[in-house]
């Protein structure tokens, strides 16, 4: 019941973060205050990514979407990490959800706190890492891990997230939106 509610929450969430924006899609210029991710000082991508990072960590479990020829693919994940400043996400390169990451790397993540009322959506670009230190850093980090994946097995696969935009919105406050 409680994940057939979340699930329900998240497409709740979904359709508020649009309700405002027409159905036809609209180019409109991003105001100055969101710049763009290669506009931004080192400090001021770290500090974004940081922040999405404890966004992700705060809601434990968050869903990903990929694309599968011109469907849609939505599953959840539960583990993400920086290092080397890099924002990761891991699956198993034997997963569906690997292939299609691997054929068309564009993804949105939608996260939802556990109060239901705030959520970010993070969009950009995956790509696959594979230096062995970081998948080794990613298992140290997350010891469940080891039981199903070894850096060196050659399914753990680690991707990084490039061109990153993400939307922070709430029942109660405007969208606010970080890049890097």
């Amino acid at each position: 019941m409680r994940k057939s509610l979340f699930a329900f929450a998240v497409m709740l969430s979904l359709a508020a973060c649009n309700s405002n924006k027409p159905a036809q899609p609209v180019e409109t210029p991003e105001p100055a205050t969101e710049a763009a991710a290669d506009t931004l000082s080192e400090e001021t991508k770290q500090a974004n990514m940081n922040e999405v990072q404890a966004f992700l960590k705060e809601c434990g479990t968050f869903f990903i979407a990929t694309a599968d020829g011109d469907q849609p693919r939505v599953r959840p994940f539960g583990v993400s990490e920086i290092i080397d400043g890099r924002l990761y996400i891991m699956t198993g390169k034997v997963k569906d959800v690997f292939k299609q990451m691997a054929q068309n790397g564009k993804f949105e993540i939608c996260a939802l706190k556990s109060s239901g009322s705030e959520w970010m959506r993070l969009s950009g670009t995956l790509v696959n890492d594979e230096t062995l230190t970081v998948k080794e850093e990613f298992l140290n980090r997350n010891e469940s891990l080891k039981s199903m994946y070894k850096a060196d097995d050659d399914n753990m696969a680690v991707l990084y997230i490039t061109n990153a935009t993400a939307r922070f919105c709430s029942f109660t406050s405007p969208e606010r939106k970080v890049n890097f």
